[in-house]
């Protein structure tokens, strides 16, 4: 007798050995353990969901994102350096250089060179970029909408302050060790 063979079945079992394979248990049954008191499993978890929205919200611009975020934050500080875009987003280096690549090859950002240092540019939009922007803050503006109509105001804004605390936790780690 198979170790499977002698284990009792769960419901899952039954319904994949019922039918295509799929499992048809409800997500709301599952067990997660002490997954759902884990904050970074949760903040994972909300992570899809908001990026899931995201997407939709954005596709008729084909922008995910980290993209948006660099678009943003170039717009709001004209002329910083790669580098500097990319550190302050927390982007991997060769990950930063192909999104810019990419921006770039779209027409929403150049590279200027930076007086002094022949090793890098500066970014900034091009006017296709920067005319752009009022329409993509108002997507995002009704995505965040959804997420605020969903836990309500109050909860929103209290949310902030613990969100960027754990954001910078493990920044500062780093940077003593």
């Amino acid at each position: 007798m198979s170790a499977t063979a002698s284990r009792p079945r769960r419901a899952a079992d039954k319904d994949e050995a019922a039918g295509d394979g799929a499992p048809r248990s409800d997500p709301a049954a599952i067990d997660y353990g002490p997954l759902d008191r884990r904050i970074g499993y949760l903040l994972r978890r909300a992570q899809i969901a908001v990026f899931k929205d995201f997407f939709a919200a954005f596709e008729s611009h084909d922008l995910r994102p980290g993209q948006y975020s660099i678009l943003t934050v170039i717009e709001s500080n004209p002329g910083l350096k790669q580098g500097e875009v990319g550190e302050a987003l927390g982007i991997k280096r060769a990950n930063f250089v192909a999104m810019i690549d990419e921006l770039e090859r779209r027409k929403l950002v150049r590279r200027d060179p930076t007086p002094g240092d022949r090793r890098s540019y500066a970014l900034m939009l091009t006017a296709k970029g920067a005319s752009l922007m009022p329409e993509l803050h108002a997507i995002s503006e009704r995505h965040e909408q959804k997420i605020v109509d969903a836990i309500g105001p109050e909860t929103y804004r209290n949310l902030s302050a613990p969100l960027k605390t754990i954001a910078r936790l493990f920044d500062r780690d780093s940077e003593e060790g």
